[in-house]
């Protein structure tokens, strides 16, 4: 390869990008909404598979299981093409950007119930008994003893699922989605600089998922006390 002829130059506009940044910036709302939405979602519906996922009753465990497997074993891209192409056929509509957060939170409700199971069952069964015999039921258990321990334990996993997906969002361009990748890829198509585009948005990515971390840090932090 001849670096030498190679025209590094061509690879970054800086005027274009310092132009294209407003515009592109305009998608980060949105990018963000479907982040948080889909994380809440996920959350929720992860804390119920992981507790049924380690039921004792097979009624809940298996379909808990099947829902983990499956959701896992499939791409994302596919499940919200399913959402938003493919429901419609049967009458099911739903906007691009309901569709994406759906999509996101149903996926990432199975990484995340498997991240809540190992935390929970990380937790010494010494507890589980101290809380039975001071006669607390098991809800109580579980909020008062339980569930604060192992939220430390899973804050780290959970912020690399949350990193995962803000800058998965970007495949929800493909379901004209107006997020920060789908932005670049309206100004790409009119100056025909795709290089300087792609490398704005990894830019603009970056800093986001150093602010997050910075908040995880100040949850360990919270949480360190319940060591």
């Amino acid at each position: 390869m001849n670096l030498g002829a190679f025209n590094f130059g061509g690879l970054f506009n800086p005027v274009l990008a310092w132009e294209s940044l407003p515009f592109v910036l305009g998608g980060l709302p949105v990018t963000m909404l479907i982040a948080i939405v889909s994380m809440g979602m996920g959350l929720i519906l992860g804390l119920f598979l992981a507790l049924a996922r380690g039921s004792n009753r097979i009624i809940l465990r298996w379909p808990a299981r099947i829902y983990i497997s499956f959701m896992r074993g499939t791409p994302i891209l596919v499940f919200l093409f399913i959402l938003y192409f493919g429901l419609p056929v049967v009458g099911i509509k739903f906007t691009a950007i309901v569709a994406a957060c759906l999509g996101f939170g149903l996926n990432s409700a199975a990484y995340i119930a498997e991240i809540d199971r190992s935390s929970i069952n990380s937790i010494d069964r010494g507890q589980w008994e101290s809380a039975k015999a001071l006669n607390m039921s098991y809800l109580k258990t579980l909020r008062k003893v339980i569930l604060p321990q192992a939220t430390r334990i899973a804050i780290p996993p959970l912020t690399n699922v949350f990193m995962d997906i803000v800058k998965a969002t970007s495949l929800a361009a493909v379901i004209t989605v107006p997020e920060l990748f789908q932005k670049a890829q309206l100004v790409t198509g009119r100056e025909f600089d795709a290089m300087t585009l792609y490398i704005l948005v990894a830019l603009i990515y970056w800093p986001v998922c150093i602010v997050i971390s910075f908040f995880q840090d100040r949850l360990e932090d919270r949480y360190s006390r319940f060591l």
